[in-house]
């Protein structure tokens, strides 16, 4: 399961991803629009900027904006900025592994291996996800590939 700080960032991002014009979103606008408490929308878009998705400008034009392409943006390592390993256990963890202290032999542990093939899948779906395919879904259209 999600944290609700990686629903907020999911959330924030996919109204970032749909300003035209380079135009950017101000945290008030942002907040009101999406229904999200503004001090911990704060604390996420800091997040988001030091992981290298969005940036900030000041001023009266200013707001927030993507860095790069919506299309150019999986689910997977963003998650990861927001919430850390994804894992649901650390022997599996691509970024965080770690040997779980009551296994004997990883090869044969039965737990990894239940879980080893439905996280595989998992993964995979959320690293090749980009945002303008849910953008494209949410909006009724076909992903584009």
């Amino acid at each position: 399961m999600i944290s609700q700080r990686a629903r907020y960032a999911f959330k924030a991002m996919v109204a970032l991803a749909r300003v035209q014009g380079g135009k950017g979103l101000q945290i008030k606008e942002l907040a009101t629009q999406e229904q999200l408490p503004r001090k911990f929308l704060e604390q996420i878009l800091l997040a988001l900027k030091s992981a290298g998705y969005i940036s900030s400008r000041r001023g009266r034009d200013g707001g927030y904006n993507l860095l790069k392409p919506a299309d150019l943006i999986y689910i997977g390592p963003m998650l990861r900025a927001i919430d850390g390993p994804i894992a649901p256990l650390p022997c599996l963890s691509r970024t965080a592994y770690k040997r779980c202290d009551d296994c004997k032999t990883e090869s044969k542990c039965e737990v990894r291996l239940a879980f080893a093939k439905a996280y595989g899948d998992y993964l995979s779906a959320l690293e090749t996800t980009s945002l303008a395919q849910v953008l494209y879904q949410s909006d009724g259209l076909l992903p584009p590939n």
